[in-house]
């Protein structure tokens, strides 16, 4: 339950520490609270003044006073700790995601990444302003109070050790249980955000080619499963919530029997057995507290498993051979890819042979049929993948590199994918993405060049319109002049990567969204990916792809004078003309 990468969080050394301390001054205070209540009833028992208990109740208080404190101090100190550890968690993944890319997003499915980077982070905070305090508490305060027995009466305390890891055998093999089914229902959950925004996106295309009433079933099934998977953990909590009430109470009705016939045949007298009586209950309470919290932790567990094995992948390094800073690309620049590969599996190559070399401001189409391979070169030449080692060379400036995941290369470009993905924010922060100091005029200036001014006059608040998960709607034609917006108010990055921008939208609407974008091409290198071939005529140089390979290049004219690929594709795709 206490996952051993958490001892590798900057400061949880220290804390658990600190913590243990305070568990061990809890425990003393636990001793005291019982020994000043018992020589309090005790006194009433022999049938002293009520001025006698006096003294006692004051201890009494002041060690239960002092008890709640500590609890109150641990929590407090617990908290910044688990605030600092999950902000730098949140911080660590998005990074993180950055340097995967859009191809681990991808892979890994929308939903998925959503429920790790933002609900996850969520389930880790709640995970470890639980466990961590409950778990040192179990593991401190019950040998405290036990070493107090022990000095009182023995057997009471050989008891309480003997059945104290028979309780939690028993617990481990009941989370045993419960671990499963939580892991079942976590990958659920996944699951059914995976669906959930799938279904989001493709509701348009389900009900125009009606079958949304079809696709609901399956929804359906995909939530029940869900709820079953999590009906499933509910009933193994119940029965290990019983299991351990029933145990634990058991066990202090034995240790009552044993101190009543130590009382009647005078091993001991009242005093004492009540002090070990009182304590017996407390003995059993931290792990009755850690149990009552195990199975809200589950799912912090495993997003935090699913949070360390994210940012354990491994990601390009040398990611500094071009230097920290922007490079300045102007019409004197180049970038060369010879013989270079690339595979997904480590076997199996997605691109094969890549050959191309781009000089200054060159608009570059890259064409092929559904998976030709477009969008595993657009990540390439974004570095959000790697070549094979050892396969082909790659040089930016004439400088060589082993690939493009380098932070001056990154901080250069543009990428506009199909689905520019839109924070809960302002529409201003939005177009603000990779300049947030930029000023409101700016902003608007952008935006108006992108042809949002329009659509803004009719939002409520203008430009300080909230946008994204959670907020207004944007459609997909809106959403793509957003993204056009930030390449407008950013005139330093003159590379821009188009993954197919214009593929989930309707004819008109891009019509209109090509006006905007055309102007964006002017003064950048530019490599567009599309299946939509009318943008061909827009393009300097056109790459062919075939299964992982360009077979053809050359400009737009050369190719058409030859009866080759790209005669054939347009061909074939002349509906998309």
């Amino acid at each position: 339950m206490f996952d051993p990468a958490l001892f590798k969080l900057p400061g949880m050394r220290r804390l658990t520490v600190i913590l243990s301390l305070l568990a061990v001054i809890e425990g003393l205070c636990i001793i005291g609270q019982a020994t000043a209540l018992s020589v309090a009833i005790v006194g009433l028992w022999h049938l002293h003044g009520l001025a006698t208990i006096v003294q006692p109740m004051l201890w009494f208080a002041l060690a239960w006073s002092a008890r709640q404190l500590l609890v109150v101090g641990k929590n407090h100190l617990m908290y910044p700790f688990v605030e600092r550890t999950t902000g730098d968690l949140r911080r660590r993944v998005m990074q993180k995601l950055y340097q995967l890319g859009p191809s681990y997003v991808a892979k890994t499915g929308t939903g998925n990444v959503v429920t790790t980077a933002l609900e996850g982070i969520d389930k880790v905070q709640t995970y470890l302003m639980l466990v961590v305090i409950k778990v040192i508490d179990m593991l401190v305060i019950p040998w405290v109070i036990l070493i107090f027995i022990a000095i009182i009466r023995w057997r009471e305390a050989l008891f309480l050790l003997a059945i104290f890891p028979l309780i939690i055998i028993f617990m481990i093999i009941l989370g045993y249980a419960a671990q499963a089914k939580a892991d079942r229902q976590y990958v659920g959950y996944q699951r059914m955000s995976n669906h959930f925004v799938d279904t989001l996106r493709g509701l348009p295309t389900l009900k125009q080619l009606g079958l949304s009433r079809q696709y609901a079933n399956n929804v359906y099934q995909v939530s029940e499963g869900y709820r079953k998977q999590t009906l499933a953990v509910i009933k193994i909590a119940m029965l290990s919530t019983f299991a351990l009430d029933f145990f634990t109470t058991l066990s202090i009705a034995v240790v009552a029997v044993f101190l009543g016939f130590g009382l009647i045949d005078g091993t001991i007298s009242l005093l004492p057995a009540l002090i070990i009586l009182v304590l017996a209950p407390d003995y059993f309470l931290p792990l009755r507290q850690f149990a009552s919290d195990y199975h809200a932790t589950l799912n912090g567990k495993n997003a935090f498993a699913a949070v360390q094995k994210m940012l354990a992948l491994p990601v390009a390094t040398e990611r500094q051979q071009l230097g920290t800073q922007p490079l300045n690309w102007t019409a004197n620049s180049s970038l060369s890819l010879q013989a270079v590969d690339f595979s997904y599996d480590g076997a199996q190559p997605a691109l094969k042979k890549i050959n191309l070399t781009a000089t200054g401001f060159q608009r570059i189409g890259i064409i092929g049929a559904s998976g030709s391979g477009k969008s595993t070169l657009i990540n390439l030449l974004g570095g959000f993948l790697t070549p094979m080692p050892g396969h082909g060379t790659i040089s930016v400036n004439g400088q060589p590199v082993t690939h493009l995941s380098q932070q001056a290369w990154q901080q250069s470009f543009f990428y506009i994918p199909q689905h520019p993905y839109l924070f809960h924010a302002t529409l201003a922060e939005n177009i603000a993405f990779y300049q947030p100091a930029a000023g409101i005029s700016a902003i608007g200036r952008a935006a108006d060049k992108a042809g949002l001014t329009a659509w803004i006059k009719t939002l409520p608040a203008g430009l300080e319109t909230k946008i994204g998960e959670g907020a207004r709607g944007v459609s997909g034609g809106q959403a793509q002049r957003i993204a056009l917006a930030r390449a407008f108010l950013d005139d330093r990055r003159k590379i821009l990567l188009f993954d197919e921008p214009t593929a989930h939208l309707d004819i008109e609407t891009e019509a209109a969204l090509k006006q905007t974008i055309l102007p964006v091409l002017d003064q950048h290198l530019v490599f567009f990916a599309t299946h939509r071939l009318h943008w061909i005529n827009q393009m300097d140089y056109v790459l062919v792809l075939d299964h992982g390979q360009i077979v053809e290049q050359g400009t737009p004219a050369e190719l058409a004078q030859h009866n080759g690929a790209y005669v054939r594709l347009r061909q074939e795709m002349g509906g998309a003309i």
